[in-house]
């Protein structure tokens, strides 16, 4: 599946606490494009058959269900004692729609069809089953051999399925994966759209691997050496450099040295006129030349200054 990066042992491995974090900000931040709410089928449904829901989902099984509703986030299919809901991310020919009106306009057309489907999540206890289209292209089993070949350390290619607020989702071929915004970049990551695309092919490593609820977790950062780990040599007090405004704020503006390593530029480091705010003669994309003067590697904080002469 890919190959083992030699020099991983040098970053831990995310923590419990690192994970569950992610996971509580996945079910909580995705209202439109994969939020997994309670199931209100568009015509009554047999309650679901939650044994054998769960054999199908163990087994990695593809079921054909008709789609028989839908809602904000997806649409809602059943058959029988089988029901339950797929986000529209996981819709193989789904493209994002922005504008609501085309959005449910899209969904409506949908109903009446039956799609091939894989559980990807099946929880009694929440009343929770999730489908997916783009994970039945795998075939039966896909997901099981991925999650027992893959490894944290390992390098896999895959394909950007979802761009969402605190991360980006790859299929890897039969299972997805997530690189969350924190793993996306060694500098700072204003939305994970800035960094990748959809439909965009993409090398990842492995970090983390929760087979009981198909979870895996990515980085794209780790690919790379982290650049803060020398920033002090590299960038000594006082010492001036060229740097690239990224973003402007209220109390100063960002700028960028190089790749990942990112530096504040406060509004009293910044010589302007009297009145005058940042945004008046600065703009994002714009070389400036600023001094170091406090370097933090271990927080990756960088405070600049435009005023060149201590």
């Amino acid at each position: 599946m890919g190959t083992k990066l030699n020099s991983y042992q040098e970053f831990p491995l995310s923590d419990d606490g690192w994970w569950a974090s992610v996971l509580a900000e996945e079910e909580s931040s995705l209202p439109l494009q994969q939020s997994v709410p309670r199931q209100e089928p568009a015509r009554k449904a047999v309650a679901p058959n939650w044994e054998r829901a769960l054999q199908i989902y163990r087994q990695d099984e593809i079921v054909v269900l008709p789609v028989i509703g839908y809602n904000r986030g997806g649409l809602l299919v059943g058959e029988g004692d089988l029901s339950g809901f797929v986000p529209c991310s996981h819709l193989v020919d789904f493209l994002p729609q922005t504008d609501e009106a085309q959005r449910q306009e899209c969904f409506a057309k949908y109903v009446g069809r039956k799609l091939r489907l894989k559980i990807i999540e099946c929880v009694a206890e929440k009343e929770r089953i999730v489908f997916s289209e783009r994970a039945a292209r795998a075939g039966s089993g896909k997901r099981l051999q991925m999650l027992d070949s893959l490894k944290p350390g390992q390098r896999v290619q895959g394909e950007v399925t979802n761009i969402t607020d605190f991360g980006v989702f790859v299929d890897l071929g039969g299972v997805e994966g997530l690189i969350h915004l924190s793993e996306l970049s060694w500098g700072r990551v204003i939305h994970p759209g800035d960094v990748l695309t959809l439909g965009q092919q993409v090398e990842t490593l492995v970090l983390d691997i929760s087979p009981e609820r198909c979870r895996i977790a990515l980085s794209l950062k780790r690919l790379q050496e982290n650049p803060w780990k020398t920033v002090e040599a590299r960038y000594p007090l006082n010492s001036i450099t060229s740097a690239t405004i990224t973003t402007i704020v209220p109390f100063g503006v960002f700028a960028r040295l190089e790749e990942g390593v990112e530096g504040l530029v406060h509004n009293s480091e910044i010589p302007l006129p009297a009145g005058a705010t940042p945004a008046d003669y600065l703009s994002p994309g714009q070389t400036i030349q600023v001094r170091v003067i406090h370097v933090d590697a271990s927080r990756q904080r960088l405070s600049l200054s435009m005023k060149l002469i201590t």
